[in-house]
């Protein structure tokens, strides 16, 4: 089972387990798909977002060629944005690019797809891969939409990792040298010498707070 399908089942055992706790609730089902709408709307609007992808569950198992589910998933593509939740927001994404996705909005969706993995960075140490990742993707964007209206903050975003990057093998280094070992340091200044932006070009942040980069 990939990602994106443990992340569904596991929405849809939260909210089968959290019915299950509460006796007086009734198990809805068989309604018409303007119904799962609003309570998707309704949910988002009092911030229980669990309780939200629950109901988007039903409105695709019961509805899924409704024509609500593209706006649907962009709400709550956008509420889990908004929450932080930028695994989540991903999902939804992909999952209109899978079914709506043309040559009109894919380029947005692809956009917000990248800075919801950029602003899913919250430790550089603990986020390697997906930095590398959104560096990767950040430059696949480029390539693909170089006249894109969201170049200029794909490239900043592309900046700001190369930056964190730099930092954080410089650190490494650091460490290293520190313990002894001048042949791993020596290794990791051999990657930032390959790097597109110089030590130079960084203001570091505070000692321990590396991370405030993405701030």
């Amino acid at each position: 089972m990939n990602m994106k399908k443990s992340i569904l089942v596991g929405i849809a055992l939260a909210f089968l387990f959290a019915g299950c706790a509460n006796k007086d609730e009734v198990a809805e089902f068989n309604k018409p798909a303007l119904y799962w709408y609003k309570q998707i709307g309704s949910s988002v609007s009092s911030g229980n977002l669990d309780k939200a992808d629950a109901y988007y569950i039903s409105l695709k198992s019961e509805h899924i060629r409704s024509p609500l589910m593209p706006t649907a998933m962009m709400i709550l593509a956008s509420a889990h944005m908004k929450a932080e939740e930028y695994l989540l927001a991903n999902y939804y994404f992909d999952e209109y690019n899978k079914r709506f996705g043309d040559e009109y909005n894919r380029e947005y969706i692809e956009f917000m797809k990248l800075k919801a993995s950029f602003l899913g960075v919250k430790d550089v140490y603990k986020d390697q891969k997906l930095i590398m990742d959104s560096i990767n993707n950040a430059n696949k964007y480029l390539l693909r939409y170089p006249d894109s209206s969201y170049a200029p903050l794909v490239n900043t975003i592309l900046i700001r990792l190369y930056m964190s990057q730099y930092l954080l093998n410089e650190n490494i280094a650091a460490l290293y040298e520190r313990t002894g070992k001048p042949n791993a340091a020596k290794i990791y200044r051999d990657k930032n010498s390959d790097s597109v932006v110089e030590m130079t070009d960084i203001t570091p942040p505070e000692k321990g707070i590396i991370g405030k980069i993405f701030d």
